[in-house]
């Protein structure tokens, strides 16, 4: 008989624009003050393994995981893996963390990432890296000069991690630009209401205290800065395109801003939740789906629309089944694209395989708090982060209630999980 698996929610950081509040801290030191107050939830005990992750290279590090459990001054005797998936990072390692678990000898693990898009560490370009390892590994005063006439022969150069594919050379805002043409479908008026819901959402959460036990205080801060209770439709319509100066619709409103932060979620086994308070909020995770698209031929971020359709026709499940969505706002226009898809009987059938009816999509049910339009998006956070919300707003639903999470990925991926309430 399969493990039940359990996704409690985690801590998180307060989220804030890359530059501004939480730019002392790198990505270890935003991730140590989670790891620390979430190790203090236990009960008893510690969890039986970590993994944690984060999208920017860094060279003092290769293990990003192990660091922050021995920064964080906890049990040494933990172990702690990486992972990285893009913007889907700490999203795969719940998803790893799970297939791990089997009650008896693994059966809680701690999970999340961070990302410190204030601190992007500039690097040598690989033939300066080649050059420098070569004069420093001469021997004699002859070889360091031969390496010094060799010099004039060396790309001279920096290299400086940016956000954009590696493979196509582009960002992922001018990949969604072009996806917006192909289809055709998404004014810039409703990516802009999609943004402004976003925003409302998130304003209204924190007001009613729904974040309250889900961010812990850092460096000042208690609350996230980037939702924007004074945003309007026309203070969004008034913002130059980002990606596309003259027909573009993407801007810095309807878009995820580059951002500062750290989340973790806890996953468990049935054994696992004896270590865990037993009023924290829980759902079990039924189901989930990785999909890889031609980021060539087809929306670099499009990859959840394939993975939605297997994962419900897995489950003989339609749209309507779905009591709450939970997806990843790279850009509103993302968010939409999705949906017209879902909603395509054609492209169902033809690119995803599944002929099948779902159903309308339910718009008034897809992110009830806030999405990372309008809460932010630190890249390996971001998974952590939308778990533990899913969870804590599905536990507020009936027993039996579903909720799916859907996170894009660079590279032409994308991860989706279907949870159920207890």
């Amino acid at each position: 008989m399969r493990e039940t698996i359990w996704l409690l929610p985690g801590l998180r950081t307060p989220f804030a624009r890359a530059g501004s509040s939480l730019a002392p801290y790198d990505a270890i030191e935003l991730s140590v003050p989670v790891v620390q107050a979430m190790i203090r939830q236990l009960s008893g005990g510690k969890p039986d393994f970590a993994v944690w992750g984060t999208v920017l290279p860094n060279l003092t590090w290769s293990n990003i995981a192990r660091e922050v459990l021995l920064d964080a001054k906890v049990d040494p005797t933990i172990p702690a893996f990486s992972t990285v998936m893009a913007c889907s990072t700490s999203m795969i390692g719940a998803l790893e963390a799970a297939s791990m678990l089997d009650g008896a000898h693994r059966s809680l693990a701690l999970v999340g990432g961070t990302e410190s898009l204030s601190h992007v560490q500039i690097g040598l370009s690989p033939s300066l890296s080649d050059w420098l390892r070569g004069f420093l590994l001469a021997k004699g005063v002859d070889k360091k000069f031969e390496c010094v006439g060799a010099l004039a022969q060396t790309k001279i150069g920096l290299f400086i991690p940016s956000i954009a594919n590696r493979s196509t050379g582009k960002s992922m805002g001018e990949h969604m630009e072009m996806t917006v043409r192909a289809m055709g479908t998404i004014p810039r008026e409703a990516q802009d209401a999609w943004s402004l819901a976003s925003h409302r959402h998130a304003v209204a959460a924190w007001e009613r205290g729904f974040f309250d036990d889900l961010v812990i205080p850092l460096g000042g801060l208690t609350r996230d800065t980037i939702p924007r209770p004074d945003t309007s439709l026309e203070k969004l319509a008034r913002l130059a395109p980002a990606f596309d100066r003259r027909d573009g619709t993407i801007t810095a409103g309807n878009s995820s801003p580059l951002t500062d932060g750290a989340a973790g979620v806890w996953v468990a086994s049935d054994a696992g939740l004896a270590r865990l308070p037993s009023d924290l909020p829980r759902a079990k995770l039924i189901d989930w789906e990785i999909a890889s698209i031609d980021l060539w031929n087809e929306g670099l971020l499009m990859a959840p629309a394939y993975a939605i359709p297997r994962m419900l026709a897995r489950a003989g499940l339609h749209y309507s089944d779905i009591a709450l969505w939970e997806i990843h706002e790279a850009f509103a226009a993302q968010v939409l694209a999705h949906i017209a898809l879902l909603e395509d009987r054609a492209f169902l059938r033809e690119r995803v395989g599944i002929d099948r009816d779902f159903g309308p999509f339910p718009r008034d049910r897809v992110n009830p708090d806030g999405g990372s339009i309008a809460l932010g998006h630190p890249f390996g956070a971001t998974g952590a982060r939308i778990m533990s919300q899913a969870v804590k707003e599905l536990a507020q639903l009936p027993s039996g209630s579903r909720a799916i999470v859907s996170i894009c990925a660079d590279g032409g991926q994308g991860s989706v999980a279907l949870l159920e309430s207890v």
